[in-house]
This record gives structure tokens, C-alpha cells and sequence, in this order.
């Protein structure tokens, strides 16, 4: 199989329409077989549910060339168990879960020409989302609904390494209590954009939210979790019922605590020991660990000791590791790595 002509090396974090897409269809109560497509364009009414009350959810994960020139993917079961608590909520139908890891094997396996080879810091980038696709007027479910998967080779997500960023306490609250902060709804990420645009013309790379009750708890940022290192090395991660439960966070802790041997704790974070942590970082799929090198509290700075020029040792460890995982140089724990069969 030969690889799509493409400058690897230099590919931005952007899209690019690929080969093959999967859709499935939900209709008269039941989803239909799905399957892949060549068009990457959906019609629907301008009525849809979609577009009209946002009931839409979604997932990311990656595919990977691995060293010995397999192709892989990381732990798409939990990207379907998401899947399926972020349907529950939104009243969308559930998606079965087997079905889900089926769909990602077909598009990746007939999209096998776009996954970035192995050493090139380029990955396969794969988008799953469903949504409300016949009319509705008042306020209620669709009747009917599609799931579709695309995906998309992207570059690293930092160009020219992983460079600390400056972040800032947000004024603004990412998730109500009690409503759809931990799950994976377009509506909140919808409500994060103006705030990141406010972050990023004051010359910041990222908002801290804090917790919508008491404003007194580190949350998350709009698209990753919180990780933190006390000064005895305790890797340390941020727990609310508002929070996005990150697949990459919780693989960190498991790395953490299973193969590097280290002490961890999920728990209640408040902002008002974040001084006192020695490395911090934000964790999701796109960048695996984002280093912090300052937090700005309302003019309050606070230092943190690993310091703007490279992420801490302890957050380049787990870093390092869990990408050897995902890239094949380091022994996996069994059933975090699934072998996409290619014809």
C-alpha cells in the first residue's frame, strides 16, 4: 500500500478530506447498517434538530503507524463508552458500541494511504459524531438521526516542540452544575469560543474554568484536563462531576501509578494550592500533555517552578511513555491497542 504523496513533516493541525467516510443512518427506531461513503457533504433540512437545539455530540481519537509499521488505533472502546453517555444525555439513540469499533476499522482501513508514517510526528486524526437530522420545530428530540465518522492526517499539535504556555483563571463558567460538563455535547465547546477568542487577544494560550458552584476548584480548560506535580512527585488530577472524563488523563494516571510506579490522586483540586504544585499540564488527544508555565489569576501570577522553557521531567516521563504506547515502542497494557486490519 503506498502512502499518499503528501509533506508529513509539515502538516499543520487542520483538516483534510480523505478517501472514505462512514455514515449510518437512525430511522423508524433502529439504525441501519451503515457503511462507507466517497461524499463528505450532508444534506438536511433547515429544520434539523441539529440546527436548531444543537443536539449533536462527538468523540476524537487517533490512528497511528506504529514502529514496526503496523497501524493502530488507542483504546476506541472508551471512545464508544463516551459516545454512548453523551447520547443517553442528549436524548440521541446509542450507538452500539461494537458497531462503533467496526466503524472505525473500516475507515481507517480504507483510508490506510493518509496515516502518517511512523517517526514523522504526523498522526491519522478521527472524528465520530452523531445528530438530530429530521425537523423538529418545538422544543424536543428528532425523530431521526445520523452518525458519521470522518478522519483527517494532522501535524503535531506544537510546532517546533512542546513549549510551556501562559494560561489565565476564566471569569466565565465552562458547565452548570448538574448539566452536561461531563460529557462530549458541541454545546459546550459552542459556549468556549468566545471565551478562548478573549484569552487569546489578551495574549494567553488557555482558560482555567473553575468550578461553577463555589468558584474555589480547578475544573478544566474548554477542551482538555487539568494535571498536576506536588514537590514529592505525586502526579495529581482534578475531579468534578462537571468535568469531561479525558481518556488520555485517565491513561496517564493508569501509566502513572502502574508501570512508572508512582503515587497518584484524582480528587479535588482547590485553586488555592496551585502554587504549591511543581510541574502542570493539560491533557487531551491532541497534544497527549500540554505543559503550564505560568497561570494568571486577575493580575495575580502564579510561577510555576518547571518554568517557561520545557516541560518538567515528571510530565515529560508520562508524556514519553504514553506516546511509546500509542507509537509501539513500549509495551501496551493489554487491550489499549487495537491492530486495524489492511487488505
Amino acid at each position: 500500500m503506498d502512502k499518499k504523496n503528501i509533506d508529513w513533516e509539515n502538516l499543520t493541525f487542520a483538516y483534510t478530506p480523505t478517501d472514505k467516510r462512514y455514515v449510518a443512518n437512525f430511522k423508524n427506531g433502529a439504525w441501519d447498517e451503515g457503511g462507507l461513503t466517497d461524499e463528505p457533504n450532508i444534506v438536511m433540512s433547515e429544520c434539523a434538530g441539529v440546527l436548531q437545539y444543537a443536539q449533536t455530540c462527538f468523540e476524537g481519537l487517533k490512528a497511528y503507524e506504529t514502529a514496526d509499521g503496523r497501524i493502530v488505533t488507542f483504546r476506541p472502546d472508551l471512545n464508544a463508552d463516551r459516545l454512548i453517555d453523551s447520547a443517553k444525555r442528549l436524548v440521541i439513540p446509542e450507538f452500539p458500541k461494537e458497531k462503533f469499533l467496526d466503524a472505525v476499522d473500516q475507515l481507517v482501513a480504507a483510508n490506510a494511504a493518509w496515516v502518517p508514517p511512523y517517526g514523522t510526528g504526523a498522526t491519522l486524526y478521527i472524528r465520530p459524531f452523531m445528530f438530530g437530522i429530521s425537523p423538529v420545530i418545538g422544543v424536543k428530540p428528532a425523530d431521526e438521526y445520523q452518525f458519521r465518522m470522518f478522519c483527517t492526517p494532522v501535524g503535531p499539535y506544537f510546532k517546533g516542540g512542546v513549549k510551556p504556555i501562559v494560561i489565565r483563571v476564566s471569569d466565565y463558567d465552562r458547565a452548570a452544575p448538574h448539566g452536561t460538563g461531563d460529557i462530549k455535547a458541541g454545546l459546550n465547546y459552542a459556549m468556549s469560543l468566545h471565551v478562548i477568542q478573549e484569552a487569546h487577544d489578551q495574549g494567553f494560550g488557555e482558560n482555567m474554568y473553575l468550578d461553577p458552584k463555589t468558584r474555589t476548584k480547578v475544573e478544566e480548560t474548554g477542551g482538555a484536563n487539568f494535571i498536576f506535580v506536588t514537590k514529592d512527585g505525586t502526579i495529581v488530577s482534578p475531579k468534578s462531576d462537571s468535568i469531561l472524563p479525558s481518556i488520555t488523563r485517565r491513561s496517564l494516571l493508569y501509566v502513572a501509578e502502574h508501570i512508572l510506579g508512582m503515587k497518584v490522586e484524582h480528587r479535588e483540586v482547590l485553586l488555592s494550592e496551585v502554587p504549591e504544585f511543581v510541574e502542570a499540564g493539560l491533557c487531551g488527544t491532541a497534544a497527549v500533555i500540554s505543559p503550564i508555565g505560568q497561570i494568571n489569576d486577575h493580575g495575580k501570577v502564579i510561577n510555576i517552578p518547571s518554568g517557561m522553557d520545557e516541560m518538567g521531567p515528571v510530565l515529560t516521563k508520562l508524556r514519553e511513555t504514553l506516546t511509546g504506547i500509542q507509537m509501539g515502542t513500549v509495551e501496551a497494557p493489554e487491550g489499549w491497542i487495537r491492530e486495524i486490519k489492511v487488505k
